[in-house]
């Protein structure tokens, strides 16, 4: 077990693919943003890492609370320590994965308009602020939490939990009526429309998975190797914010 910890971590640790955190925004250079890593490493490969990922039947769900289990929706635990920004992390997100980013007058948190190059389905999605509005474009659990409970979760500390469901590379900002349909699918039951960012999805899913030691069901290790099989030098996304969990993960 500790060996495949140690493979793990050091797969992890290996991951170079940059996260792009809103460096595009007029003036964000002002804003905190991320400290990533800069030591030079090799890329790690997601096909890998789905190697080190335990294989074994999903857990029941019994006991299962969203806000009970994984905290409240969104906190501002999205960076390593030292590094928070006082922004909750859906806005972070959204800063990081939209362009012709807007903010609320007298905020550098808040944002109020953007436009998505949304990775599930291929489309360019407008994304303005309000109840009827917001919706079209929502930030996605890459790994759904009730998914993540029943393939090892459980077994996380509370703490550990909520740093899961605040943790950037998680979380996706992706189409609304896309994201509704996966509900709480894992890869064998749902895969992005836009089948050129298949493999980075998975990729996303498997270094999650890596990083809080969690498992896959067999047919969901099946349906991932399917994927990365016709991408074999897909990479693991970077992990900006790996101090959160990592160190508190023995």
């Amino acid at each position: 077990m500790k060996n495949r910890l140690t493979t793990v971590g050091a797969l992890l640790a290996l991951a170079a693919t940059a996260c792009g955190c809103a460096a595009h925004l007029p003036g964000a250079s002002a804003r905190p943003q991320y400290a990533p890593d800069t030591t030079a490493r090799t890329a790690a490969l997601a096909l890998d890492a789905l190697k080190t990922l335990p294989v074994k039947g999903r857990a029941p769900k019994t006991g299962y609370h969203r806000t009970g289990k994984f905290g409240p929706a969104w906190s501002d635990r999205t960076t390593a320590p030292g590094a928070r920004n006082s922004c909750d992390t859906r806005d972070d997100v959204l800063i990081r994965d939209l362009h012709d980013v807007r903010f609320r007058a007298g905020s550098r948190c808040i944002v109020v308009f953007g436009n998505l190059s949304d990775p599930y389905t291929g489309q360019d999605i407008a994304f303005t602020r309000g109840p009827r509005t917001s919706l079209a474009v929502q930030v996605d659990h890459v790994v759904a939490l009730s998914d993540a409970w029943q393939t090892g979760a459980q077994t996380l500390t509370q703490a550990q939990r909520e740093a899961l469901a605040n943790d950037p590379l998680e979380l996706v900002a992706a189409s609304g009526p896309a994201n509704a349909q996966k509900s709480d699918a894992d890869a064998a039951s749902w895969l992005p429309a836009n089948k050129t960012f298949r493999c980075s999805y998975v990729a996303r899913q498997i270094a999650v998975k890596a990083k809080y030691r969690l498992s896959v069901t067999p047919t969901e290790h099946a349906a991932m190797a399917r994927v990365l099989n016709t991408c074999p030098e897909q990479q693991l996304p970077r992990d900006d914010s790996r101090g959160v969990a990592l160190k508190t993960l023995k």
